[in-house]
């Protein structure tokens, strides 16, 4: 027979530890045993990669580009202007904008922008304009996005003049200065850990968004009687395929690379700062530059305001800061390396 006194001791401690989560609630996390890390299986890929020229002018696809600290190279290298006050133009104000087009020359040393209905109407300029060039045929002046000003090339007549002439009222062309345009927000070196600048992107370098989650707000759109729309809506950089829609609101960190089996440094790391708040270009249909009363706009408002730092708007896909440079191309693997509960949007400071 077991010695009664012997169990009573061990049976009051197993008491007391079973009743630790119930006295004392901020001690849980310790008792519960660690979750195996999983998130190498979370993982995508590359399906599109697309860059927009001219910030709010209509974008291009590429099989390959350069992932720059700054973005995919040359996106949102070019801006458009009011001629009389040097502030930022966008599809918000002139829906028309994206019926400008841009395309690259096969040696993409030129950008190619062309008129929708004005097939006889082209502008050229220089990718990669030298610094004598933009001395003799540009001004370096100051514009400003968000009333925040910049530097920025602005072209004489020869190169405006077409824009202002679609457009119906004075615009300029402007190419990014050489000053860094320094990030804000939940880009700002105090949040980020480093200082990183962008081009003439609203806030942060590189948009990612999935074709999971589009395809689930068209399930929506559809199901309420409004017709599906594109990805492209939303102008993102790099789009993936991924598995559950709307899983992306959690990424932290992601790791662009070629194959599963790599190890530190032979990808490259991306820090996803925040989620995409959005206003309602999406609404503009960017084959027509008809911009719908509601839609998608009212969709995302009933299930997508989860942001607490910006609840007024929905959230689209997320913004990112690439940690280095380096080669990306359509296939190449999108994988997950820390997920995170904590996105805040934080306007610029």
């Amino acid at each position: 027979m077991p010695d009664l006194k012997a169990l009573v001791i061990p049976a009051a401690i197993l008491l007391a530890l079973l009743s630790i989560p119930l006295l004392f609630p901020e001690y849980l996390p310790w008792l519960k045993p660690p979750k195996s890390n999983n998130l190498h299986k979370q993982s995508s890929e590359i399906t599109a990669l697309r860059i927009y020229p001219i910030k709010s002018c209509r974008g291009l696809s590429l099989p390959k580009s350069t992932l720059t600290m700054q973005g995919l190279d040359l996106d949102r290298r070019w801006m458009l202007i009011d001629a009389n006050t040097n502030t930022f133009l966008t599809i918000r104000q002139i829906p028309q904008m994206t019926l400008i087009n841009t395309a690259l020359s096969p040696d993409a040393s030129t950008l190619i922008i062309t008129f929708t209905g004005q097939p006889n109407k082209t502008v050229r300029v220089s990718t990669r304009p030298d610094k004598s060039w933009l001395e003799t045929h540009t001004t370096l002046s100051q514009v400003s996005i968000w009333d925040i000003p910049t530097d920025a090339h602005i072209y004489g007549p020869e190169i405006n003049n077409p824009f202002s002439e679609f457009l119906g009222r004075e615009v300029c062309l402007v190419y990014k200065g050489p000053t860094p345009r320094v990030m804000r927000g939940n880009g700002d070196p105090r949040l980020l850990g480093r200082t990183q600048s962008v081009n003439f992107p609203d806030v942060h370098p590189v948009l990612i968004a999935s074709e999971a989650s589009i395809g689930e707000l068209n399930k929506r759109l559809v199901g309420g009687g409004a017709e599906a729309i594109s990805v492209e809506r939303f102008r993102p950089n790099v789009i993936v395929k991924g598995v559950v829609p709307w899983e992306e609101d959690k990424w932290k960190v992601v790791r662009i690379s070629r194959s599963e089996g790599h190890g530190e440094g032979t990808g490259l790391d991306v820090d996803v700062v925040a989620r995409c708040t959005r206003c309602q270009v999406p609404n503009v249909d960017p084959d027509t530059a008809v911009k719908h009363k509601t839609q998608p706009w009212n969709t995302l408002m009933g299930y997508r305001r989860i942001d607490e730092g910006m609840k007024y708007k929905p959230c689209f896909g997320m913004l990112s800061a690439p940690r280095r440079e380096g080669v990306v191309e359509v296939g190449m693997r999108l994988e997950v390396l820390e997920v995170t509960g904590a996105h805040r949007y934080v306007k610029g400071f």
